[in-house]
This record gives C-alpha cells, sequence and structure tokens, in this order.
C-alpha cells in the first residue's frame, strides 16, 4: 500500500515527514502564524479546518488510501519540512495521481512555506526532497503548477529542473503548468 510508504527525506539539518501526534504544538505554532498574516494556508490539506490535530491525523492517514475518492479527491500524503529544531518550515502534499482538475490546475505536488521563513531556499529544498517520494510512488513526471503571478514559485519550480508546458486561464487566473521528469 502506498500509506505505509515512510520514506523519511533528510539534507543538511532537514527532513520531509509525516505528521505524527508530538508535531502538535509545532504545528499549532505554524498554523497561527499563518493565520496572522491573514493569507490562505497553503497547501490547502495542511489547513486546521477546525478541527482537533488527532482528528486531522486520522483525515490525513485516510487521505492516502482509496477512501479519498469518497471526499472527491485523489490519494495523496502530507510532509512537513522540519529543522533539526522539530520547527515546522512548510508543508508540502503529493498527490498519487491526477484527476481532470489536477491535471489543468492543481498538479502532483503542492506546498507552502510559512510566511516568517520564505525567500530562504526553503521550498527550494523541500520539493527537491519530495520528488525522490514521488518516484518511488510511480510518478514518472511530476505536473506543478503555480500562479503567473507567483514568480517565486515559478522559481522554485524551475530550481528543481521543471519546465514550462504551457498555461491555462480560468476566471481571469493565469496557471502556470510544469512537468519535472523524474
Amino acid at each position: 500500500s502506498k500509506c505505509k510508504f515512510r520514506i523519511r527525506v533528510t539534507y543538511m539539518n532537514f527532513k520531509l515527514e509525516k505528521p505524527i501526534i508530538e508535531m502538535e504544538n509545532e504545528y499549532n505554532d505554524y498554523i497561527n502564524e499563518w493565520e496572522k498574516s491573514e493569507e490562505k494556508i497553503v497547501p490547502y490539506a495542511a489547513r486546521r479546518e477546525g478541527q482537533e490535530f488527532k482528528d486531522l491525523l486520522n483525515n490525513w492517514k485516510l487521505d492516502c488510501t482509496d477512501k479519498a475518492y469518497e471526499k472527491g479527491f485523489v490519494p495523496s500524503t502530507l510532509y512537513f519540512l522540519l529543522g533539526d529544531n522539530k520547527k515546522i518550515y512548510g508543508a508540502i502534499h503529493i498527490r498519487h495521481e491526477l484527476n481532470e482538475y489536477l491535471l489543468s490546475y492543481g498538479g502532483h505536488i503542492g506546498y507552502g512555506i510559512r510566511p516568517s521563513e520564505r525567500k530562504k531556499g526553503y521550498a527550494t529544498l523541500m520539493l527537491s526532497l519530495s520528488l525522490p517520494i514521488a518516484k518511488e510512488l510511480g510518478i514518472k513526471k511530476a505536473l506543478i503548477t503555480c500562479d503567473k503571478e507567483n514568480t517565486s514559485s515559478a522559481k522554485t519550480i524551475k530550481n528543481n529542473g521543471g519546465v514550462l508546458e504551457n498555461e491555462i486561464e480560468q476566471k481571469g487566473e493565469i496557471t502556470q503548468r510544469y512537468w519535472i521528469e523524474l
């Protein structure tokens, strides 16, 4: 089962790790920072949505199973970028496959770095650490998208070998679609 896949990818003092109960305090700190910034938390999968942490853990575990289809999603896995200080720097969401919507607008991988830690290279690092996981999941080419105005995200994708395929407009928003060969 792809849910049993438990890779811990490490680089220097950083690692990607699936959420566990011991992360609750750091997760709350991470979410509180996003909420104070009044930005939408990305990726969407990392949002609290009024749930207790233990309930979030259960939902995240179910999200990597076929139960995800019942909610209108595809199986996926959420990881947090942790420093050796256990601080959560960002979250990355790997979708195991694409549906029609994800093929156009969402891609295989969505990510976000907490507001206070941006422009320090963490997004590029986090995406690079996620690519071996995506490959292990059987993804041969990873689709990653971003809003055209989000030049930082586009740079992150390009830094990881992303090649722009095209741009799609929907409701006045332009989504750039990049592919990374794994």
